[in-house]
């Protein structure tokens, strides 16, 4: 699943998680020693571990509020009146939106050892776990479906879900992802004709995987960090794969981005836990900690988890898209998808 997983004690991090997760308002605290953080879900037990050593050190408590990669950025949107978050992190093409709607500011964060194709040249976002895209099966399906158009068949009646375009980052990157090795048109017939088999909308990919786990879908949608993270903490009954099309299979990157919001209420605070996150030492344990990979390039990254995640991307071709592109064409793209499948 997507891990939806002060921070003085592990009871104030359930706390603050349990007010996200029934739909509370969380949002920004007034104590100058709190700082808030909008997420996109998947780095839960990361942030856990992280936040948790960021407030021993510091003093300073962080109050986590995670949702889907678009609803985070639509929330901090709505709040720029009476502003309640510090940081925001998400996937593209959303960070690129928030940076666009002007809910981002330049942070003086060092981001020196981070390349240029991860973070923006203005210096309102930069990645802190790169990632990518993924699929997930179940383990038990037999025959084990390996190309996309298998999908469409009866065989999977009502057992294939994704999360919703334009509102989940790992969604619209499945649209996209089609949109490439598919060609713009023929993705929409193919989503169109997918329609029967698909359980229908979710705004968040973590709802996915233990579904698929207990079998009641074959195939979901995904990241490879995400599953990795899911299938070493719960021993879930999913793997990762990448369906073919044309004989070959494809992904895109979906960096986990942060950014240091619009007159954020403690925006010392955020920058401060933007460094701490970067730093070296925190990024070192990227791999073994969250299942995704680091984004400092003097950073060599090493050990089991490193190794399943760069033997998930084996032999899969990885493009690269232009995020300002796809965002302008964003909003025709949605519409068009849900014209094609009547979402």
């Amino acid at each position: 699943m997507r891990i939806t997983r002060s921070l003085s004690a592990i009871t104030a991090v359930a706390a603050v998680f349990a007010v996200a997760a029934c739909g509370g308002t969380g949002g920004g605290s007034g104590s100058s020693d709190s700082v808030t953080v909008y997420s996109a879900d998947g780095l839960g037990d990361w942030y856990k571990a992280e936040f948790a050593d960021f407030t021993k050190k510091t003093g300073i408590k962080v109050s986590l509020v995670e949702a889907g990669s678009g609803e985070v950025v639509s929330r901090a949107q709505k709040e720029k009146a009476n502003p309640q978050v510090d940081v925001l992190v998400t996937l593209p093409p959303f960070i690129q939106q928030a940076q666009q709607q002007g809910s981002l500011v330049k942070s003086d964060v060092d981001t020196s050892s981070v390349p240029a194709e991860l973070k923006s040249a203005d210096g309102t976002y930069v990645a802190v776990v790169n990632n990518y895209f993924a699929m997930i099966r179940n383990t038990a399906a037999q025959p084990k479906p390996t190309d996309w158009a298998e999908f469409t068949g009866p065989a999977f009646k009502q057992k294939i879900q994704y999360s919703t375009p334009g509102k989940a980052g790992d969604g619209t990157a499945l649209l996209l992802l089609l949109q490439h090795v598919m060609g713009k048109e023929a993705a929409l017939t193919y989503l169109k004709d997918l329609q029967p088999n698909n359980v229908g909308p979710s705004t968040s990919t973590g709802k996915l995987g233990p579904k698929t786990s207990k079998g009641e879908l074959t195939v979901a949608n995904s990241d490879v960090q995400m599953a990795l993270a899911a299938i070493a903490a719960d021993k879930v009954a999913y793997e990762v794969f990448y369906p073919t099309f044309g004989g070959k299979r494809t992904t895109l990157p979906l960096p986990y981005y942060m950014g240091l919001a619009d007159k954020a209420p403690h925006s010392a605070n955020g920058t401060k836990l933007m460094e701490f996150l970067l730093s070296k030492d925190v990024q070192q344990n990227v791999p073994e900690k969250s299942w995704g990979a680091p984004v400092r390039t003097d950073v060599t990254p090493s050990g089991p988890q490193w190794e399943a995640f760069r033997k998930a991307l084996d032999g899969v071709e990885i493009w690269n898209p232009d995020w300002s592109r796809v965002l302008t064409g964003l909003d025709a793209d949605v519409k068009s998808y849900e014209k094609a499948t009547g979402q």
